[in-house]
């Protein structure tokens, strides 16, 4: 049996027929809560809600727990080299002597002087305190073991407690949502691995570039060639059956590509098929 002809043949069967997605691959936090302090457990107020409301929302971080860089230190943790810091501010009372021109006499007047501290989420640092790390009330999460030998060995570098799944290619590390919060442990290797497709096409290993053939559609390109990747590798670990049609539901808005280009499923297949022998043994050659 094909695994790769079968499986991409039923994505495309499913693509085709127009089947959506059933339900999300991760749940996701209600609201998150007001931002505080995972040290000392205050909560931000005011301006500090917000601004730390967007930068959550912006970088995908799941958690709403935030330390400076001290607390982290002091707590045994480490911010990871070249995270970025969201600015928040604090109000600090001033006293300022004035002379009373009237009397000769020096009294007292106070103002409030704004000042800036920062903070970082849970989801950049590392070391921290297990009760911080780990969702509260989670279902245990049983791990598939072949899958987890192939995310521990492939030597990519994987980031926890975001509130999306990426890969990101300027740091070369892959960010995912807390195994737990992933509504089936199959769903959560679909997810890594649809990711780590994405890591193997890094110019240190299989050099993945479309050029001028795909142009703008380039990026929905390389998701198509990560699906496949990730769908080809999850085949071959006999998981396929369980995470084939949340895939296809990613796909869907991809149709277009395949279509205007009669040999695009073609190339597709062949670079997730280098992406999948890559993850699953790790003995080719980067594409020249």
């Amino acid at each position: 049996m094909d695994i790769r002809k079968t499986v991409t043949d039923k994505i495309i069967s499913i693509m085709e027929a127009g089947i959506t997605a059933t339900g999300p691959r991760w749940t996701r936090s209600a609201g998150g809560g007001i931002p505080r302090n995972a040290r000392t457990h205050d909560v931000y107020r005011g301006i500090n809600v917000l601004l730390l409301w967007a930068e959550a929302a912006e970088r995908h971080y799941a958690s709403n727990l935030w330390l400076t860089y001290k607390q982290a230190e002091t707590m045994g943790a480490q911010v990871r080299k070249a995270e970025k810091s969201v600015m928040c501010v604090y109000y600090s009372k001033i006293q300022n002597k004035v002379e009373s021109p009237e009397d000769d006499q020096e009294s007292c007047a106070s103002f409030f002087l704004c000042k800036p501290f920062w903070l970082f989420n849970m989801a950049q640092i590392d070391g921290l305190p297990a009760d911080l790390t780990t969702p509260e009330a989670t279902p245990e999460f049983n791990p598939i073991h072949e899958a987890e030998q192939i995310l521990t060995s492939s030597g990519a570098e994987i980031h926890y407690g975001f509130d999306a799944a990426f890969y990101a290619p300027t740091k070369d590390q892959i960010c995912l949502p807390n195994r737990e919060r992933f509504t089936t442990p199959e769903n959560y290797y679909a997810t890594a691995l649809h990711e780590l497709t994405h890591w193997t096409g890094h110019e240190s290993r299989l050099n993945r570039q479309f050029g001028k053939r795909f142009g703008d559609d380039a990026y929905a390109f390389e998701e198509l060639v990560a699906e496949l990747g990730a769908a080809f590798t999850v085949g071959q670990l006999g998981i396929a059956d369980a995470t084939i049609e949340a895939h296809a539901s990613y796909l869907d808005s991809w149709i277009k590509v395949l279509k205007s280009d009669k040999q695009a499923i073609f190339t597709a297949t062949s670079q997730a098929a280098k992406a999948s022998d890559f993850i699953l043994h790790g003995c080719l050659e980067p594409a020249q």
